[in-house]
């Protein structure tokens, strides 16, 4: 990554400054001082300056004038230094001010006259100030920044820096009159009073001065340019900031949020950052080389003060087209970019772009792309408004780094949001339709993903429409989250529907399911075959009883509520989880009146509504008591119930089922027994057809007998009796006949020549669909056809 447009900064030359009692004792040291000399260097310094300044030749009554000299000094660590010194003996008995760099370092920077200009024109300001009104009673050194020749008795600390900066540090030196507390080596954010203006990090260092009675005559401060040295701490913070806060997530628009966060206020006035559309989609974005559409949109931004700018582009909104410029350019070969307004007008041209990409009082603008495994993700750019330095070399790197770093965290979001995408589309299209609705039953389901990071997981739902108006309800579980779960969860809903058309009881379901996970574990890689397992529920409602038959594998129960009672878990004899095997599955019965809703649901859901699985199941039931009298709509009471289940996010999703029946006409079923007797089946013949005049179904006669009379005669024949028959009518017209026989049947293709063999084939052209199931004794033969007009 390379850096463009930074100008460069001489480093200053280091001073140390202290102040000191009448007793040689250092009572406030700077941080050049602590590097240089070392307390107890400076204490040798103190008592030496003291001693000298004693001497009458170098007395001045008039306590205004410096003395300077060199002195070696003993480093506390070990070792020697020389150093120049300039002492000042403020006009009270104490402290004395002394500033000291190392010898060679004047000697190398100034030439003639090189101790005065390099201790007292270099990097500090001293001066005393009266109890009365903090206004300057006696100047001694300054930093040519600050004011002219120099500061006058009677200038105020306002002549030095900004008068809002100026009360911050009134308050600061205030308090040390009060309470004596010295103030040492404490940062000051500060602002020039007159030019050159400019921002600095003063290092204050102040100390109550005070007559021979012990009475407070003032406060003596140190003044220590310590813009260089907190820069650069301000910078280890920032990059630490930088790393430790950005990219913490797997979202990109999260992730740019961060990035705002950590570079304003403390490294520019405004910052925002621009994704690429297909970013924020989970995609590679384009590679796209020169002006135009740069397919960016505003993912994230931050003001130092006040509101957003207006004119700006606001978040979400996409970044027009660009004209086509070196600094576009620059940014797409991975260069960041530092540049100034006037430049940035000069190259926009158009106002209204500049109007976009620069805000009211700008001065000084940094731009670096987000750039990862050689795509450009989109870009970070940062200004400076009321901060008056501009954007230089050492900024230019430190914001490449962050660039750099978060680049990553912005590309690890985009992989996991294409990997979440595809994954939740699988399972998307693994799940069935949430609302069905048929003449006897209708149902709802809802789905809510795992949250705080974790993958998608396996939890599934289905309403399967079975033969006869029956309804197969079903909900599991698959252990595990991720692509495996959601495979798995799809190969056991394929499998439930093919065992729920072959109309095998829900515990007879559930063997066969268990054998299926059983095999799917054996094929598993060894290290994975722990992991292959599921909990799951099956219930099959019939309209004509109005009973509904369950049976559980390792699944909790269903909550049911009748008609305006209390809704209440059903009592189920669960059996183990699919895969373990071993035990059987047992089917518990419930009644379900017309308007009853039951509730099926995944474990996810309960650890929604708290952490014990009993209490969440009656919170859930409540619940449901409460919003069923709320509520009509089935899949609005659904979300409602996931709505309900607040908290922080749950490393598992959860997936819910509600089922409502409804009631059939009163006369919309007959039903007739007949003996195992030939001549039964005339009767059932005639008995179809009176019943089929009176529903208005008399083009349906034909079909229905023929139908009726090929059924009956295959069961007096084959099965005995007694042979049941059951005429059931809604919007199609089902014939079911019973008989106590467990054969299968069959149905044939009769040759020409073949006397027999063709009941069966007549029944299954006559109706749209036929077939046949088992009962607990015997089994029942159906076929349904379509209702005419």
């Amino acid at each position: 990554m390379g850096v463009s447009g930074a100008g460069d900064r001489a480093p200053p030359t280091e001073v140390a400054a202290a102040l000191i009692d009448r007793r040689g004792v250092v009572t406030g040291l700077s941080r050049a001082a602590e590097d240089l000399l070392e307390q107890r260097a400076a204490d040798v310094l103190g008592r030496s300056v003291l001693r000298l300044l004693a001497e009458p030749s170098s007395a001045d009554p008039t306590g205004g004038l410096p003395d300077t000299g060199e002195i070696s000094l003993l480093r506390g660590s070990g070792g020697t230094i020389t150093v120049c010194y300039r002492a000042e003996r403020l006009r009270s008995p104490e402290p004395t001010l002394i500033l000291a760099a190392p010898a060679d370092r004047v000697s190398e920077a100034q030439g003639d006259g090189a101790l005065s200009r390099a201790l007292l024109g270099q990097d500090s300001i001293g001066f005393v100030l009266r109890d009365t009104d903090l206004a300057v009673v006696q100047a001694n050194v300054r930093h040519g920044a600050f004011a002219g020749p120099g500061l006058p008795q009677g200038s105020r600390l306002a002549d030095v820096m900004h008068p809002a900066d100026a009360a911050d540090v009134e308050v600061a030196l205030r308090g040390v009159l009060e309470t004596g507390v010295p103030l040492v080596a404490s940062e000051q954010r500060v602002r020039s009073a007159r030019p050159p203006r400019g921002d600095w990090s003063l290092s204050v260092s102040a100390v109550r001065t005070e007559d021979t009675r012990g009475r407070p005559t003032g406060v003596a401060v140190l003044f220590t340019d310590a813009t260089e040295h907190w820069e650069a701490e301000r910078r280890r913070e920032l990059r630490h900031r930088a790393s430790a806060d950005v990219g913490g997530t797997l979202d990109a628009s999260t992730t740019a949020e961060e990035i705002v966060d950590t570079l304003v206020p403390d490294f520019a006035d405004l910052a925002w950052v621009d994704l690429a559309d297909a970013v924020l989609k989970g995609d590679e974005p384009p590679k796209t080389f020169g002006g135009g559409d740069l397919h960016l949109r505003r993912a994230a931004g931050r003001v130092a003060h006040g509101p957003w700018p207006a004119g700006m582009l606001r978040f979400g909104e996409p970044v027009p087209p660009f004209p086509d410029l070196p600094m576009i350019r620059d940014l797409q070969e991975g260069r960041t970019i530092v540049t100034d307004r006037a430049t940035l007008e000069r190259g926009l041209a158009d106002p209204a772009h500049v109007r976009l990409a620069a805000p009211d009082g700008g001065h000084s603008m940094i731009v670096a792309p987000l750039f990862a495994r050689g795509l450009v993700l989109g870009a970070v750019v940062a200004w400076r408004i009321d901060r008056t330095e501009p954007f230089d070399e050492e900024d230019a790197a430190l914001f490449t780094e962050i660039a750099a770093h978060a680049a990553l965290g912005v590309d690890n979001a985009r992989r996991y949001t294409r990997e979440q995408r595809a994954a939740a589309a699988l399972q998307q299209r693994l799940l069935p339709q949430t609302h069905t609705s048929t003449r006897v039953m209708e149902t709802a389901g809802a789905y809510l993903p795992a949250g705080g990071g974790a993958e998608i997981g396996g939890d599934w739902f289905d309403a399967i429409e079975l033969p006869s108006l029956r309804t197969a309800l079903v909900v599991g579980d698959v252990t595990g989250h991720g692509l495996h779960a959601a495979a798995t969860m799809g190969r056991l809903r394929t499998a439930v529907q093919t065992l729920a058309d072959l109309e095998l009881s829900p515990d007879e379901l559930l063997a066969h399911l268990d054998d299926l996970v059983t095999r799917l574990a054996g094929e598993a890689d060894p290290a994975h075959r722990d992991m292959v397992g599921a909990t799951c529920l099956v219930a099959v409602h019939d309209p004509v009883t109005g009973r509904c038959t369950m049976a559980a594998a390792g699944h909790p129960p269903p909550i049911l509520a009748v008609a305006d009672d209390r809704a209440v878990p059903v009592v189920v004899r669960p059996g183990p989880p699919l895969g373990v095997g071993g035990l059987p599955f047992e089917t518990t019965d419930v009644d379900l009146p017309p308007g009853s809703i039951m509730a099926l649901y995944t474990d996810g859901l309960l650890h929604r509504y708290g952490p014990d699985i009993d209490s969440s199941t009656r919170d859930l039931a409540t619940r449901l008591t409460e919003l069923r009298r709320q509520e009509d709509s089935l899949p609005a009471l659904a979300q409602a119930l996931m709505n309900e289940a607040g908290g922080p996010p749950q490393p598992d999703d959860a997936a819910l089922l509600l089922a409502r029946t409804s009631a059939l006409e009163a006369d919309a079923v007959a039903c007739w027994d007949f003996p195992a007797d030939p001549a039964a089946v005339a009767s059932a013949r005639a008995a179809v057809a009176g019943k089929l005049a009176e529903w208005g179904l008399e083009e349906q006669a034909f079909a229905t007998e023929l139908i009726v009379s090929e059924l009956v005669t295959n069961a007096v024949r084959y099965a005995g009796g007694p042979v049941g028959l059951r005429l059931i009518r809604v919007d199609v017209l089902l014939c079911e006949v019973t008989d106590p026989s467990n054969t299968q049947p069959r149905m044939r293709r009769a040759r020409t020549t073949d006397e027999g063999g063709r009941g069966l084939f007549l029944v299954a052209q006559l109706s749209r669909r036929w077939g046949s199931r088992y009962g607990v004794s015997g089994k029942t033969i159906w076929a349904e056809q379509e209702l005419s007009g």
